[in-house]
């Protein structure tokens, strides 16, 4: 569970990027984070992991404030970020030994866990290749392994599907699935409405730094009969 009270983050003097906001993400849930770009979605999830320190507001994972108690909450989630660009020199099995070190994984659990993963997104065979040899789908693919190696609880993703393959993109979306069917907590952003509707449980959508509506799907489409999934999202994000 990932509860946000009163989260605000401002730049400078003036320019407030998240406004105060105050939401619950629960357990047990796909929570598709939606948003034009520019919207604050990634400024939100980087608070949420501790990148970025709030402005004011608390943070707290599983019951565990992230600014009282930065290691254990940190210790709760794995961050899938917007940029897979990262660590290219080295090979894909140092960085994921590196991040199973980190989080102190057993080794046992480390190779169990790396063969059903590698295998799920078709990555055994360049597992000791440079980062940097690999595509943009590939360093992706990676990260995602990387992030899934300690089994997290809560799982932060930003725009986790950007350039897979359509193969690991629907793994991904299952291994999502199980995980939250599994008691755990699925937070990801998208500006894509299609994903969110087959996938999510519920959806938060956020402009201009502001929560404009949290619900389901559903509920929202019955606000608005007549018109598609475009014509509704530009309907909260205007004010119109």
């Amino acid at each position: 569970m990932i509860e946000l009270r009163n989260l605000t983050k401002v730049y400078g003097k003036d320019k407030v990027a998240v406004d105060d906001i105050t939401i619950t993400f629960p357990s047990g849930s796909i929570i598709g984070f939606i948003g034009p770009n520019g919207a604050g979605k990634t400024t939100t999830l980087k608070m949420i992991c501790g990148i970025l320190q709030p402005t004011k507001g608390t943070i707290t994972l599983n019951n565990i404030d992230i600014q009282n108690n930065p290691i254990e909450a940190k210790k709760q989630f794995g961050f899938v970020f917007d940029n897979p660009d990262t660590f290219l020199s080295l090979k894909g099995i140092e960085y994921i030994d590196f991040i199973a070190q980190i989080y102190k994984v057993n080794p046992q659990e480390k190779n169990e866990r790396l063969v059903k993963l590698s295998s799920d997104f078709e990555m055994e065979d360049v597992l000791n290749d440079r980062i940097a040899t690999y595509s943009h789908g590939m360093r992706q693919k990676i990260m995602i392994i990387a992030v899934l190696i300690h089994n997290p609880s809560i799982w932060l993703l930003d725009e986790p599907l950007t350039g897979l393959d359509p193969q690991a993109a629907f793994k991904l979306k299952e291994l999502m699935k199980e995980h939250a069917a599994q008691g755990n907590t699925v937070l990801f952003s998208t500006h894509v409405l299609e994903v969110a509707e087959k996938l999510c449980d519920s959806i938060a959508i956020i402009d201009k730094g502001v929560i404009k509506y949290e619900g389901t799907l559903n509920q929202l489409k019955n606000s608005y009969p007549e018109k598609s999934l475009e014509d509704i999202f530009l309907k909260v994000t205007s004010n119109a």
